[in-house]
């Protein structure tokens, strides 16, 4: 019973979903193409690499917080979560002296930790996503800055690590690895809410908690495992994010919470749950870099470009509301 209740808010989603996938890449397409008109600068392979490498870390934070969204929660914890995580890796590999591979591991844990604890907070307490991603969002920021003395951990003595990020993997093909691990994420993403149990269970929490508790399913255990998910996306972000800098910034992170849940949403995702996916996620994390790179080029000042991108947020938000008078 439980599995055709999940299977049917799945196939409600697909018809709808699948348009807003659509509109939300045309909508790429169409400022790609309004760009490229307007300098001859942005479709210069150096432009297209620094479009790729600036989508990673928002693109990354992304999809985790897709997971939660689709439950109906929010997770503002993301930004100043992934920052935790940067330091933690600093003091695993610069103060502990640990090997790359269990350092990178560590900062990883460390968000899934940070995912657990939100999900605890959300399933067990009964606090609400935003009051509870809220405070660990400032627990987060706070933990950041006392571990690392609120002074920036740099990785120059550490062979190697900035490889992880900038370094590339393929010869000949100048696409630094964070893309790749980018694009990884996508696929595991995918994989995770499209062809698991874990997504079928978060499509069918988003849509009708009550129905869902009521088919059988552990609902408060279910919640923890999503925000856990999450969590360890934070964490290859927060990982990818130090790596690029080649240091862990603890003041850093905040404000990326925003710009990823809009990307979520610019991707068709529904702040009311129940519908959305990881590749219009990844077109909305796209869109998000193409606009803010391509005003940037047309030299639009920085306060303008803010603006621009809040309107943006604001017109998806909104289309995301008509798409939900019309369903109900």
């Amino acid at each position: 019973m439980a599995a055709e209740s999940v299977d049917s808010n799945k196939s409600k989603w697909a018809g709808s979903g699948a348009l807003q996938q659509i509109l939300a890449f045309a909508s790429l397409i169409i400022l790609i193409i309004f760009f490229s008109l307007a300098s001859d600068n942005f479709l210069q392979w150096s432009n297209i690499s620094g479009i790729l490498l600036s989508t990673t870390v928002i693109g990354i934070l992304a999809i985790g917080t897709t997971f939660v969204i689709i439950t109906g929660g929010i997770d503002l914890s993301i930004g100043t979560g992934m920052t935790l995580c940067s330091v933690m890796t600093g003091v695993f590999l610069v103060y502990l002296d640990l090997p790359i591979v269990i350092g990178v591991l560590g900062g990883i844990a460390t968000g899934a930790l940070i995912g657990l604890f939100n999900g605890f907070s959300v399933a067990v307490l009964g606090i609400p996503s935003f009051i509870a991603t809220l405070a660990m969002m400032m627990i987060a920021e706070g933990l950041a800055l006392v571990i690392s003395g609120a002074s920036p951990i740099y990785f120059s003595d550490i062979t190697g690590f900035n490889s992880i990020a900038l370094g590339s993997i393929i010869p000949g093909v100048p696409i630094p690895n964070a893309v790749l691990v980018f694009f990884i994420m996508v696929l595991i993403g995918w994989l995770l809410l499209s062809k698991s149990i874990v997504g079928r269970y978060t499509y069918s929490m988003g849509s009708n908690e009550e129905a869902t508790r009521l088919s059988g399913i552990n609902i408060n255990r279910w919640k923890m495992k999503v925000f856990t998910i999450a969590g360890a996306f934070t964490g290859v972000a927060g990982v990818i994010m130090a790596s690029r800098l080649n240091s862990a910034q603890p003041a850093l992170g905040m404000g990326y919470e925003l710009e990823a849940i809009a990307a979520v949403v610019i991707g068709g995702t529904s702040l009311s749950g129940g519908r959305g996916s990881i590749v219009g996620t990844m077109i909305g994390a796209l869109i998000m870099s193409v606009l803010t790179n391509g005003l940037r080029i047309m030299s639009i000042p920085q306060e303008w470009q803010t603006v621009v991108i809040g309107f943006v947020i604001l017109l998806a938000v909104y289309i995301d509301m008509l798409r939900r008078r019309k369903s109900a």
